[in-house]
């Protein structure tokens, strides 16, 4: 029998900052995605989900990160005093 091969193979996800994010939306107003995508070496598809979740809650993703820091304080303080 032959030894099964193990898959080495890893996804690396970056991690953008918010001022990142919101120049590049910025340039992508003037210039359109698809360049500003090429210029910045992202898969064209980064660029419009960014570009959607703002849209979709009307914030910038500043007031977002803010939100999902302060809810997830919420739940771990609910998780502490509700331990079932």
């Amino acid at each position: 029998m032959k030894p099964k091969k193990e898959s080495t193979t890893s996804v690396v996800r970056n991690k953008y900052t918010v001022q990142f994010k919101e120049q590049a939306l910025v340039r992508a107003e003037c210039d359109g995605i698809p360049k500003v995508a090429q210029d910045l070496g992202l898969a064209e598809s980064i660029p419009y989900s960014w570009r959607s979740k703002r849209r979709q809650t009307s914030q910038p993703f500043e007031e977002q990160k803010l939100q999902q820091a302060e809810l997830a304080r919420l739940k771990r303080e609910n998780a502490q005093r509700w331990p079932f």
